[in-house]
């Protein structure tokens, strides 16, 4: 046993002292072996940077409450008296004001995105003064607020960077009205950095709704709140509602996307990985060619073929090692925190969002690097250890 592991140390040492020789066709292997990886990683890194978001979104504390039967805010309508009832309900926070609920309502508007000019559908929502509350990390960072009654809206940041008219200062144009931008807030991240805010009754008015909402938020008070907040509303013979959660809300719409993105960007990290292991096959094979009789000579005294596997496996792992930690600083340096925006197929609407290129993602990448790695070394390593001695000599 201690011979056999002293001849893969010995062959191995001598594979890789031989890697400069071979710079030309090893550093081809690496380098597409980093663009599988890169792609791979950078595709992937929206899905975890939209599931990011909707997380983001959803405060422990926080529930939205929709018509029965309604799976999000746009196929849901509440009346006013439904409203009433609902902040009425036990479970909510309070403070001097009353409870901390929000009834809202949520239109779409067409607005230009600044990266093609083609319009998108950007939410517009209808809220009230304590919509800050229910939603965690809200603050304005330019402007102010817009004040209740006036035509005025203010933007999310990931909004504003994404959507042209949107900046502070700008208007937008909403029916035969101007709406200026008084205002540039942030919200943790979460999904309202997507949309657009103006006062709820203003949106009423403007759309011809009457006094109708959508959804209502609520800031539970603590985390038991949530169980009394639900029985209350699903026991009240008045309401025919569906309470939620925002995380578990938040989290059935990502589900479509996340499931989407993600299958694509496996689709595309097989088809390119294949392209990998065919280059790093014939890297390995002209690797073996190039020392045929160096390989038979350590076969004549008395190398077993298990060593010469176990070599040139490594040697190609190595170069996959290499290219798999490459491709994961630039997918890290080029994707990671870089602002996009998307289809949320739950509502038809657009979502601002920036691409996450997490550890897991980063070693993922490194594994799927190794696998291409071992395919590639593989077969070309049994090649060599299976050639016989005597031909193997003759060659020049």
């Amino acid at each position: 046993m201690f011979n056999g592991t002293k001849q893969i140390v010995s062959v191995t040492q001598f594979s890789l002292r031989s890697l400069p020789q071979r710079l030309g066709s090893s550093a081809t292997a690496m380098l597409g072996i980093a663009g599988v990886v890169a792609v791979m990683v950078g595709v992937l890194s929206i899905a975890q940077g939209v599931q990011q978001t909707m997380t983001d979104s959803a405060g422990d504390n926080n529930a939205i409450v929709l018509r029965s039967g309604a799976d999000t805010e746009m196929m849901s309508g509440l009346s006013g008296d439904d409203t009433r009832l609902i902040s009425e309900a036990p479970g909510i926070a309070r403070d001097a004001e009353g409870a901390i609920a929000s009834p809202e309502l949520f239109v779409i508007v067409n607005l230009p995105m600044r990266s093609t000019g083609t319009d998108a559908n950007v939410p517009l929502r209808g809220v009230q003064a304590t919509a800050p509350q229910v939603r965690d990390g809200f603050k304005i960072v330019e402007g102010r607020m817009f004040e209740r009654g006036l035509n005025e809206v203010v933007v999310g940041r990931g909004a504003a960077s994404q959507f042209s008219g949107l900046t502070l200062g700008s208007s937008i144009e909403v029916g035969k009205d101007e709406w200026p931008v008084v205002g540039i807030f942030e919200a943790a991240g979460g999904m309202a950095e997507s949309e657009v805010w103006v006062d709820a009754s203003v949106l009423q008015q403007a759309y011809r709704r009457g006094n109708s909402y959508q959804a209502v938020y609520v800031k539970l008070d603590g985390t038991d709140g949530f169980d009394q907040f639900k029985d209350a509303l699903t026991s009240d013979p008045r309401l025919n509602v569906k309470p939620m959660r925002t995380a578990d809300y938040y989290a059935a719409q990502s589900t479509t996307l996340y499931n989407l993105i993600t299958g694509l960007g496996t689709t595309i990290a097989i088809i390119m990985g294949l392209g990998a292991v065919f280059g790093a096959l014939n890297t390995m094979y002209t690797a073996v060619s190039s020392r045929t009789r160096e390989i038979a000579t350590l076969r004549a005294l008395g190398f077993s073929s298990g060593p010469v596997i176990i070599s040139v496996v490594t040697e190609s792992l190595v170069l996959a090692l290499l290219g798999g930690m490459l491709g994961a600083v630039l997918a890290y340096i080029a994707f990671d925190g870089y602002q996009a925006a998307t289809l949320n197929f739950a509502s038809f609407s657009a979502i601002t969002f920036a691409f996450d290129v997490n550890l897991k993602l980063l070693i993922q990448g490194v594994v799927f690097a190794l696998l291409i790695g071992l395919i590639g070394g593989l077969f070309p390593a049994i090649r060599a250890a299976r050639q016989p001695i005597a031909n193997a000599l003759r060659e020049l």
